[in-house]
């Protein structure tokens, strides 16, 4: 992890230097999204010891929500500096376009192409060793910039092209293009997650995707029992997750250790996909009935003879 903070910050530093030294949007545009990453990183660090303090009657959903409300927050910010962007590379290219010195660009993309080749092959290596999920994560978005930075160096050595044909009065369009195909592209990620953290502050059920596992976890070990759900309630704030089955019996009979034993394996399996969960099952009003007055038939000679 340390490997690519560092290899972060001196991405990001370079960038804008060089943004700055050639006006480039492009360049700008991957800056402000890695700038914005960092910075919220302080915030973030603050918060994590609130995200698992135990639920209590005043907050029967703990600080969970914190977390969601703070992401909604990030990505709005970079939402709204992103559009500001867009707008000015769009008025650029209706104004005939922006020079930029192309091969600069290029070569410092390719540059921070290798870099970040050599950053994801390190990582790669260290997840062999170690089975870490954020190092995966990690991978992943290192994947992501030798991706993008290598696209972006081609369209520049495009444009230094076009300079040497009769379309060299496209040359100026290069840079506010790319800046917009790059921010559409970055801002995907951004989008989806806003609407996910909405759709968990309103505490809407998640994905119909999630609903599926569940309910499939929750069906594979119930079956065993000859329990079935009747309703599945989902709710997701942040990192937690609360899932409650409402269930009925196939003969109407709700055996309380069995009952247990039936939460903790389904929950223990839904851990494997949940940073945490949790998980009750809550028997038909009907079954509930027929529970208590057989429990109350087996017990009450007993109760006689004492």
């Amino acid at each position: 992890m340390n490997i690519s903070l560092i290899g972060s910050i001196l991405f990001m530093l370079s960038e804008g230097i060089m943004a700055y030294v050639t006006k480039s949007h492009s360049l700008l545009m991957d800056c402000i999204f890695d700038v914005t990453d960092l910075i919220m990183i302080g915030p973030f660090l603050l918060l994590v010891p609130l995200l698992y303090k135990p639920v209590t009657e005043k907050r029967p959903y703990g600080f969970s929500q914190v977390e969601s409300l703070f992401v909604v927050i990030k990505y709005s910010v970079l939402l709204a500096i992103t559009a500001s962007l867009v707008w000015d590379n769009i008025r650029s290219l209706l104004h005939g376009g922006r020079q930029v010195d192309g091969g600069k660009i290029a070569f410092f993309e390719l540059a921070v192409c290798l870099g970040c080749l050599i950053i994801y092959l390190l990582l790669h290596y260290f997840s062999r060793r170690y089975a870490s999920l954020t190092i995966k994560a990690e991978i992943y978005i290192w994947k992501l910039d030798v991706i993008s930075s290598l696209g972006v160096s081609i369209a520049f050595f495009v444009q230094m092209a076009l300079h040497r044909t009769d379309y060299a009065w496209l040359a100026a369009y290069v840079d506010p293009v790319v800046a917009i195909v790059m921010a559409c592209l970055l801002l995907v990620e951004p989008v989806k997650m806003i609407i996910v953290n909405l759709k968990s502050l309103v505490l809407f059920a998640p994905e119909e995707e999630i609903m599926d596992m569940i309910r499939h976890v929750a069906e594979h070990h119930m079956d065993k029992v000859h329990y079935d759900i009747e309703f599945l309630d989902v709710i997701q704030t942040g990192r937690k997750t609360w899932v409650e089955i409402y269930m009925t019996s196939h003969n109407n009979l709700i055996n309380t250790t069995i009952l247990l034993q039936l939460r903790n394996e389904i929950r223990e399996e839904l851990k494997k996909s949940f940073d945490q969960v949790y998980v009750e099952l809550i028997p038909s009003l009907a079954d509930f009935f027929v529970f208590i007055i057989s429990h109350n038939i087996r017990t009450f000679p007993d109760r006689l003879f004492h």
